[in-house]
């Protein structure tokens, strides 16, 4: 199915000839018509890293074995030139290879163009040629005559679809898994795919099989999944422009999300999911609320997920379903990872990337696959968080003795994405209501974390940064340590901060008339219940102080005036 979807998207794009793609050509070879030599153009800018203008070039797979390509390949193989460590031997034959080609290619074209480099090859004194000074055995080199690529005559590029196979449609006992109709199946993919993280520089395959563990009922190499030429090449060029366009992709770590629908739509869930703007949100959350959509919308949607391991492609991951559903589940996504900032405002959507990122220390060596694959099918296809989230999250809080944004949202997400149906602004700010003892610890860790400040200002130092792991999971351990210790704060703050003593003394009596007692341990869960009280009692009291000065300062403006 996958296959199916990846050559129907690339039916859509404007794609190159069979076996043609962008190729970068350091080099080009000037004849006259009759093959005699004018010249080299270099088409770099003769910094480092520039390998040249791309041009749509002929291409294929090699490995090991001798392959050349039509018209346009390294300089071993165009003019026999070989590097430093080559074979001479093997660079004649490379060079013989591709003289061969051209001249069948001339033969059967009858291209004047074509005749002229079969002219210049067949007379070719390396020798005598006159190489530039930067040029490199490793430079890629094509061939221009009287003007004219030959490389982009179409009957060229004929030439070349039939001499690979892309032409060919003929039956060999198999069907193609993608467009169903009998076919002589391709033994290697005909393009690589790339921007897979973690893959070969080369490029990687979907369909490989190299050694007897991978093959079955005899068939080797790619046959073990058969694919028509056209189809063998398509899929791969649907997947390459899918991976290169922000709007359809995604990378997370060591995997790479494609996304895209049947039909071309503005919706871009790529942009959604890893830079979420407020609006862009709002417009989704709305459609969802209005509970009708377009027509338009029951669009076949699809996504997946790919990893590399060495030259192949692993698919972490396959979901098909349509527009309409994809952004019900967003809606319902986003409604429930809405969590005020942590200075107590209207809190912004996160994207995908934070919310992964903030269960590990480092998310390029860190990140497991299988956690932006959890986010990203909840995201999309609905249904609940794995609670091995939460585990990663609580973990992390007590790793660093501290919470981000992302992971107290993500711990929120966790237990709302079990329920089917979520109340508009549920947990998302200060719930006065929750008397849950794990949230009220929660918040009482925020009270005397204010408390202290409120004494002693800046300290390199906090409650918090002390004691947050172990409050966290057995608060009877420490909250009695932590009270006591608060009454010389509380002391010192009623002589000098009588208004600032009065305020925290009132919130640590509210917090604590709900506990009857302090919890020997907490649970998992209630360990995600502590880090959301924390987090919201923080937000409340930074707000609550930015509006105090606002008053402040607005009650001095009125007594100047």
């Amino acid at each position: 199915m996958l296959m199916q979807r990846l050559v129907e998207y690339a039916g859509r794009l404007n794609l190159p000839p069979p076996m043609y793609d962008k190729t970068p050509v350091k080099w080009i070879i000037d004849l006259d018509a009759s093959g005699h030599f004018k010249g080299f153009v270099p088409t770099s800018s003769g910094k480092k890293n520039d390998r040249g203008k791309e041009l749509l070039a002929p291409t294929l797979v090699r490995s090991v074995g001798i392959k050349a390509k039509l018209l346009c390949d390294n300089a071993e193989y165009c003019l026999g030139t070989p590097r430093e460590d080559s074979d001479p031997a093997r660079v004649a034959l490379c060079h013989e290879a591709f003289a061969s080609l051209v001249k069948r290619c001339a033969e059967t074209t009858r291209e004047l163009a074509v005749k002229g480099v079969q002219s210049f090859l067949e007379n070719l004194d390396v020798a005598q040629l006159p190489l530039p000074i930067d040029f490199s055995a490793g430079d890629i080199v094509t061939f221009r005559v009287e003007g004219i690529f030959p490389i982009e005559l179409p009957s060229v590029q004929r030439f070349w679809a039939e001499e690979t196979g892309a032409a060919a449609s003929s039956g060999g006992g198999f069907f193609c898994l993608a467009c169903g109709t009998p076919c002589e199946p391709t033994d290697r993919m005909p393009v690589k795919i790339k921007r897979i993280p973690g893959g070969q520089p080369s490029g990687t395959t979907i369909v490989s099989a190299n050694a007897a563990a991978f093959e079955s009922f005899g068939l080797e190499a790619s046959r073990t999944s058969p694919l028509c030429q056209n189809c063998a090449e398509l899929h791969a060029k649907g997947l390459n422009d899918l991976l290169e366009r922000e709007s359809t992709r995604i990378f997370l770590g060591p995997t790479a999300y494609v996304f895209w629908t049947r039909e071309e739509t503005p919706f871009s869930v790529a942009s959604l999911l890893s830079d979420p703007q407020p609006e862009e949100v709002k417009r989704v959350l709305a459609s969802a609320i209005k509970g009708t959509e377009a027509d338009s919308d029951l669009t076949p949607f699809y996504a997946a997920a790919f990893s590399a391991s060495g030259g192949r492609v692993v698919v972490r991951d396959w979901l098909e379903t349509t527009l309409f559903h994809a952004r019900r589940h967003l809606s319902r996504w986003f409604t429930i990872q809405k969590l005020v900032e942590s200075d107590g405002s209207e809190g912004r959507p996160i994207g995908l990337f934070p919310l992964a990122s903030s269960l590990v220390r480092d998310p390029r060596k860190d990140l497991s696959p299988n956690t932006p694959k959890a986010l990203l099918r909840t995201a999309l296809h609905g249904g609940p968080l794995p609670f091995s989230l939460l585990f990663e999250a609580v973990k992390r809080n007590r790793a660093e003795q501290a919470l981000t944004r992302p992971r107290v949202a993500l711990i929120k997400m966790v237990f709302l994405s079990q329920q089917e149906h979520v109340e508009e602004g549920f947990m998302e700010k200060l719930d006065l209501e929750n008397k849950s003892p794990a949230y009220l610890c929660g918040r009482l860790l925020a009270e005397l974390e204010a408390l202290q400040y409120a004494a002693l200002g800046k300290t390199n130092t906090t409650v918090t940064s002390r004691f947050y792991g172990t409050a966290s999971s057995a608060p009877a351990s420490v909250f009695g340590r932590l009270m006591r210790g608060a009454q010389a704060h509380l002391a010192k703050l009623r002589t000098t901060k009588p208004g600032t003593h009065e305020a925290l003394q009132q919130k640590l009596e509210e917090i604590q008339s709900g506990l009857a007692s302090y919890p020997l341990v907490l649970t998992l869960e209630e360990q995600g219940l502590f880090a959301l009280g924390y987090y919201h009692q923080r937000a409340k009291d930074r707000a609550d102080r930015k509006d105090y000065a606002e008053a402040k300062r607005a009650e001095g403006a009125e007594t100047e005036l």
